[in-house]
């Protein structure tokens, strides 16, 4: 029995649902990367982005290539630096409109006083 498309958008968003995993993504957008960048720009153990790195690439949405002693990630469409995009002007939404209510709570709290 084939997987309803719901379900398969979440089991997409879960895969994506890791800080190393999305700081990846947001380092690719910018062109292919060796692992040794993505290492000193992520900062985490080698251990740590390997797997990351592994479930980003079973997934399909990074592609790796070995360049002499060098692996090399990259994104495997535009469609993936589109979705960050998104999340960020989602993202900027939702504060913005989290600050317009932090200030009017702020003024009626003057306004009681």
């Amino acid at each position: 029995m084939p997987v309803p498309l719901y379900q398969a958008k979440a089991e997409f968003f879960r895969m994506l649902g890791h800080p190393v995993r999305i700081r990846v993504l947001e380092l690719l957008q910018e062109g292919p990367m060796p692992v040794r960048d993505l290492l000193s720009a992520i900062e985490v153990e080698p251990s740590t982005l390997s797997q990351q790195l592994a479930v980003l690439r079973r997934s399909g949405i990074v592609a790796s290539a070995r360049e002499g002693s060098t692996v090399v990630y990259e994104l495997s469409g535009g469609d993936v630096a589109e979705l960050m995009r998104a999340a960020r002007r989602i993202l900027t939404e939702m504060l913005a409109g989290q600050n317009e209510l932090l200030a009017e709570l702020r003024g009626a709290e003057v306004a009681a006083e």
